[in-house]
């Protein structure tokens, strides 16, 4: 079973409204911390002293679709959702792509939400690759940024910094394919804060009401 985010404070509950099934979300508390791959959570106060050194998204610098340099400072005091995919994905990342873009129509006068997607193949997604790619989905720019950048840096911040990849504990090599269906939801101070399943409705569902819970957190 794929790592998805279980807070046990968060309850999804189904009922009929105009003879149409739907879900709710309740939220009932903040979310907590995540610093490795074992997405144990951490519970903290947002004045914690030790937040300071806690476990936080490091320095990067790609590029997007529009040929712009896209780095940390682009998200600097943002939220921001990332995944991993690649453009000729024949399995998981159409559908992955399609749930990003849910999440992007949530918050699309939303300012203070990014979204992140990086290629797992930038060799062979260039920039004009992913331009069309993202006119094909609907990616608006600004809001949604697809990257490509240098293959080290994309492979090792999806397995060291967001810990997006499964099998926990096993060491894989440079060469070794990066592919998976998580999302990672970052907060406005880099740290991670929730981690879901990119294919699965109820969890993106959950991603959205998560994504409002750090916007009210920030203000």
């Amino acid at each position: 079973m794929k790592r998805i985010l279980l807070n046990s404070v968060l309850v999804l509950l189904l009922f009929a409204c105009s003879n149409k099934a739907a879900k709710k979300v309740v939220v009932l508390a903040e979310l907590p911390f995540y610093e490795d791959a074992s997405f144990t959570p951490v519970w903290m106060s947002l004045e914690d002293p030790k937040l300071k050194e806690f476990h936080a998204i490091k320095s990067f610098t790609f590029t997007n679709q529009n040929g712009e340099i896209i780095n940390e400072k682009t998200f600097e005091g943002k939220v921001y959702v990332t995944d991993f995919f690649y453009t000729t994905c024949p399995g998981i990342c159409p559908k992955m792509t399609t749930n990003m873009k849910v999440v992007q129509d949530a918050f699309l006068t939303e300012e203070d939400v990014l979204l992140l997607s990086h290629s797992v193949t930038p060799e062979k997604d260039s920039i004009a690759q992913l331009k069309e790619y993202a006119q094909n989905k609907g990616v608006v720019d600004g809001r949604w940024h697809l990257v490509t950048g240098d293959r080290k840096t994309i492979y090792d911040l999806g397995r060291n910094t967001y810990f997006i990849e499964e099998d926990l504990g096993l060491e894989k090599t440079e060469d070794e394919f990066l592919h998976t269906e998580n999302f990672v939801l970052i907060d406005q101070n880099k740290h991670i804060r929730g981690i879901y399943n990119g294919l699965n409705k109820a969890s993106i569902a959950q991603l959205i009401s998560d994504v409002n819970i750090l916007l009210e957190e920030g203000k």
